[in-house]
């Protein structure tokens, strides 16, 4: 079984406008809204991947309810922890000349109701996948990654990171079998300006020596690269198409990356797909669907 966590999940909420203009009303052309959350997306890109995986983390109120219930299928385990007071963020992002983003900040999380969601690890057994994604909401202790981590240690389970900077850095020590930095964050991780290819593998290398099994670099235009367990290098471009939205391509990446694993034991497939992924929820307002996958494969 594939779980994935997201500790913080939000609904997106996307207007459309010609222009934004601050201290009078806009109206807007059109508006959107999705569930959103690193974790969520991954499962919900592997549903499209006809792959099962169950979801933790925590919602609240009204808008949690509508994460949950909006996620929940046949592919999707919903299992997320219902907290007592708050709602659930919505993020507002703006789409006019410029785009902008404005994020909730989320709802208050209890050291008894984080201690609920570890005791939600116990059930995994060898052989599961478990998947962080994201950022921590601000009411949660800085080693809560640690803490999950920790909680599975000594299964054979592949452990996926895709979090910035200090957190991936933290994760090392368990011995993920794949992060996924990007270019931007290998360079603040450690302090250095990435210029070339060769800078982003001998970095990525550094990262396997640190610990992690695979490193998976998204390189945004450029495609993405992977070194894998054994050293070697694999590259992939990206397809050209008109990009509509960014905004969960990373997670599409972690999820095709995950089922191609899966199905093929092969990671130049796993990449194959993973950025077929990724590219797939470019060109879509929303994140990858099946039909847009299978349509990219034959092309890539």
């Amino acid at each position: 079984m594939i779980y994935t966590v997201t500790l913080n999940p939000s609904i997106d909420y996307i207007v459309r406008l010609d222009s934004l203009k601050t201290g009078i009303t806009n109206r807007t052309n059109s508006e959107e809204y999705y569930f959103g959350g690193k974790g969520i997306n991954v499962s919900c890109v592997l549903a499209e991947l006809d792959l099962e995986s169950t979801a933790f983390g925590f919602v609240a109120g009204f808008t949690g309810e509508a994460i949950e219930n909006g996620i929940r299928n046949d592919k999707i385990i919903t299992d997320f922890i219902r907290l007592e007071n708050g709602i659930s963020r919505i993020n507002v992002k703006i789409k006019a000349e410029e785009e902008t983003e404005i994020n909730g900040q989320g709802p208050h999380i209890s050291e008894d109701e984080l201690e609920r969601l570890l005791a939600k690890l116990d059930r995994l057994i060898d052989g599961d996948t478990l998947v962080i994604a994201g950022n921590i909401p601000a009411s949660m202790p800085d080693d809560v990654y640690d803490r999950i981590l920790d909680r599975v240690s000594g299964r054979d389970i592949r452990i996926v990171v895709d979090a910035t900077k200090q957190l991936l850095l933290n994760s090392l020590r368990h011995k993920p079998f794949l992060i996924k930095p990007n270019r931007q964050e290998i360079s603040e991780m450690f302090g250095v300006e990435i210029n070339t290819e060769e800078d982003i593998e001998v970095y990525a290398n550094k990262l396997r020596e640190m610990g992690a099994k695979n490193v998976l670099v998204s390189l945004g235009k450029d495609g993405a690269m992977l070194i894998d367990e054994f050293g070697i290098k694999h590259k992939a471009g990206v397809l050209k198409e008109k990009v509509i939205n960014t905004v969960g391509s990373g997670d599409s990446m972690v999820a095709g990356f995950i089922a191609g694993y899966e199905k093929e034991k092969d990671y130049s497939f796993a990449l194959r797909l993973g950025s077929v992924c990724g590219n797939a929820t470019a060109f879509l307002s929303g994140l990858a669907t099946k039909a847009k996958i299978n349509e990219l494969l034959n092309k890539f």
